[in-house]
C-alpha cells in the first residue's frame, strides 16, 4: 500500500496553482479518492492542447463537458465537434440525482445545477447557425492540400488563383472552380499558354475529378458566402459567460474528406486572423473535436503535415486544441507530443492487440511511484481517469488517476423545442442564413465563352456568306459568257448572217 500522506503532499504540490484554475476531481490512491487531493489545471496552460481518450462509454464526454462548462464560467468561449449529438444538454442545467449527490460527498466538492449561453452550427442544412468558407479564402496552396494534388497539380492551381485575381474573378464555391479548370483546358487553352505558360490537360482532368470526388461528400454546402466570421465564435454572454459553440456534425459522419476540409480550413483562418498572445493568463477560445480519428484516418500526408504545423503555431494565439478519441494511437505522434492536458479514461484488454496498445498507451505518460500505470488504465471506473497536466511553469504534474466531478448542466441531448428556442433566439441563425450568390468566375467566364461561342458563330456565318457569295459570282460569270456564246453562235449560224457575208463576197469579186 502507497502512503497516504506522502501521495497528498504529491499531489497537492504538482495541482496547486496561483492562478485561475479548473478543478476537474480528486486524485485517487488504491481505488479510492483522497481528501483534499485536488487536481486542478490552470487556464493559463489551457492553449497548451490536450487529449481525452478512452473505450466507449468510459465517460470522455462527460469530461469534454466539464471542461466546457468551466471555460464557459470563467467567460471563455468554447467551439465543440458534436459528432455523435449528445453535447447539445450542456445548454439546460442538470439534475441532482443521487449518484451525483454520492460522488461529489467522496471527492469533496459542492454540486451546482446550471446552463451555458450555447450557440448551435451545422456544415449542412440542418437548423443552426449555417458555417461557410469561399474558395478564394482557402488560397491554392490549402486548397491543394485538401485535394492532395500532387506540385503539378498545385502549380496548375496557383496559376488558376492568379489568374482569377488578375481577372477580378471571386473564386466563391466549387462550381467556379470547375468553370475556370473547364475553361483553360478548352476556350480559353490560348489565352493561358500565352501569359502564364502550357497546361497539361491531363492534370486539369485528374484536378477536376478530385473536386468531383469532393462535391459527393456535399463539399458544395459549405463552399460559398456568406462566409463565416471568426470573430463570431468569440462572443461572450451579458452575465461574463463565454459562449458553447456546439458544431453538430452528426450527418456527415460518412464525409471524413468534408469534415478535415472544414476543420483545416477554421484552424487556417483563426490562425491567419487571430493576433499574437504570448504568454496569456487565459486561452482566448479553446476548440473540441470529437472523434478525432476522423480528421486523421482519411487525411493524406500532406494534410497531416499542415494539421501538424498549425498545432504547433496556433497556440501562440491563444487557442488550444482538445482531441476526443477512443485511443491514443489515434493521433498521430507529432501532434500528440504537442498536448500538454492528458486525460485518459479506462481502455479495455480483449485481446492481445488491446494489451500491447495499452502498454504503449501507459508509455505515454509520467513514471509513477504510486500506480502501475498499464493495469490502472484497464481496472478505471466510469468517469475516472488518469490525468495530467502542465502546471503555470509548463512543467508536467504527477499523474493522477482522478475520480472526476459531475457536470452541471444536462447529460442528456436537448429536444426539437428547445433547440428550435435556441435557433428563433440566435442572431447567428439570422445572419448566415441568407446565401449570397453573387457573380463569381462561374458567371463571368459563361458570359466570356457566350461571347466567344457568338463570335465564332459570327465568323462562321461571314465565311459562309462569303463563299455563297462567290459561288454566285462565279454563276452569273459563266451563265453570261455562256449567253453571249449562244448569242453570237447563234448569230454566225443564222441563214441572214450566211447571205450577207456571201453577198459581200461576191461584191468584192466582180
Amino acid at each position: 500500500m502507497a502512503d497516504t500522506a506522502q501521495f497528498l503532499d504529491t499531489i497537492i504540490k504538482g495541482y496547486t496553482t496561483k492562478g485561475d484554475k479548473i478543478t476537474l476531481g480528486t486524485a485517487m490512491l488504491n481505488g479510492e479518492p483522497v481528501e483534499g487531493a485536488y487536481v486542478n489545471v490552470p487556464l493559463k496552460t489551457l492553449n497548451r492542447h490536450g487529449l481525452i481518450a478512452g473505450a466507449t462509454g468510459t465517460g470522455k464526454t462527460k469530461t469534454l463537458q466539464i471542461l466546457a462548462e468551466h471555460l464557459s464560467d470563467n467567460g471563455i468561449p468554447v467551439l465543440m465537434m458534436d459528432i455523435k449529438g449528445d453535447l447539445s444538454g450542456i445548454a439546460k442545467p442538470g439534475e441532482e440525482k443521487s449518484f451525483i449527490t454520492e460522488r461529489h460527498a467522496k471527492i469533496g466538492l459542492p454540486y451546482e445545477a446550471k446552463g451555458f449561453p450555447v450557440e448551435l452550427m451545422g456544415l449542412s442544412k440542418q437548423d443552426g447557425v449555417r458555417l461557410r468558407s469561399t474558395v478564394s479564402e482557402f488560397g491554392p496552396v490549402l486548397f491543394s492540400r485538401v485535394l492532395d494534388l500532387n506540385d503539378t497539380q498545385t502549380g496548375i492551381m496557383s496559376v488558376i488563383f492568379k489568374y482569377c485575381d488578375d481577372n477580378n474573378m471571386p473564386l466563391l464555391d466549387l462550381k467556379d472552380i470547375k468553370k475556370v479548370l473547364q475553361y483553360i483546358t478548352d476556350e480559353g487553352k490560348d489565352e493561358i499558354e500565352r501569359e502564364y505558360g502550357r497546361i497539361s490537360t491531363s492534370s486539369t482532368g485528374a484536378m477536376l475529378r478530385r473536386i468531383i470526388e469532393l462535391e459527393q461528400q456535399d463539399a458544395n454546402l459549405f463552399f460559398g458566402e456568406l462566409s463565416f466570421e471568426i470573430d463570431d465564435l468569440m462572443r461572450i454572454n451579458d452575465e461574463g459567460k463565454g459562449y458553447v459553440n456546439i458544431m453538430r456534425l452528426t450527418d456527415i459522419q460518412d464525409k471524413p474528406k468534408l469534415f478535415s476540409t472544414f476543420m483545416l480550413s477554421l484552424l487556417a483562418e483563426i490562425y491567419n486572423q487571430m493576433p499574437e498572445k504570448g504568454d496569456a493568463d487565459r486561452p482566448e477560445l479553446v476548440i473540441f473535436i470529437d472523434e478525432a480519428h476522423l480528421i486523421f484516418d482519411e487525411a493524406s500526408k500532406t494534410l497531416l503535415d499542415q494539421i501538424e504545423t498549425i498545432v504547433k503555431l496556433i497556440r501562440s494565439k491563444g487557442v488550444g486544441l482538445f482531441f476526443v478519441t477512443q485511443n491514443p494511437t489515434d493521433v498521430p505522434n507529432g501532434v500528440l507530443s504537442q498536448l500538454g492536458l492528458k486525460v485518459q479514461h479506462a481502455l479495455r484488454a480483449f485481446t492481445a492487440t488491446d494489451r500491447k496498445a495499452i502498454k504503449l498507451t501507459a508509455e505515454n505518460y509520467p513514471i509513477s511511484e504510486f500506480y502501475k500505470t498499464d493495469e490502472v488504465i484497464t481496472q478505471l471506473g466510469t468517469g475516472e481517469a488518469l490525468i495530467t497536466a502542465l502546471n503555470e511553469k509548463g512543467i508536467p504534474t504527477p499523474l493522477a488517476a482522478t475520480m472526476l466531478r459531475a457536470p452541471m448542466s444536462r447529460m442528456d441531448i436537448l429536444t426539437e423545442p428547445e433547440i428550435s428556442e435556441i435557433n428563433n433566439s440566435s442572431r447567428l441563425v439570422k445572419k448566415y442564413a441568407q446565401e449570397i450568390d453573387r457573380e463569381s468566375a462561374c458567371e463571368i467566364l459563361t458570359k466570356k465563352i457566350e461571347g466567344i461561342t457568338a463570335q465564332q458563330q459570327q465568323e462562321a456565318e461571314r465565311k459562309a456568306e462569303e463563299k455563297t457569295d462567290s459561288k454566285k459570282t462565279t454563276t452569273r460569270t459563266s451563265s453570261t459568257g455562256s449567253t453571249i456564246e449562244k448569242q453570237i453562235i447563234k448569230t454566225v449560224t443564222s441563214a441572214t448572217f450566211i447571205r450577207g457575208v456571201f453577198g459581200v463576197l461576191n461584191k468584192m469579186f466582180k
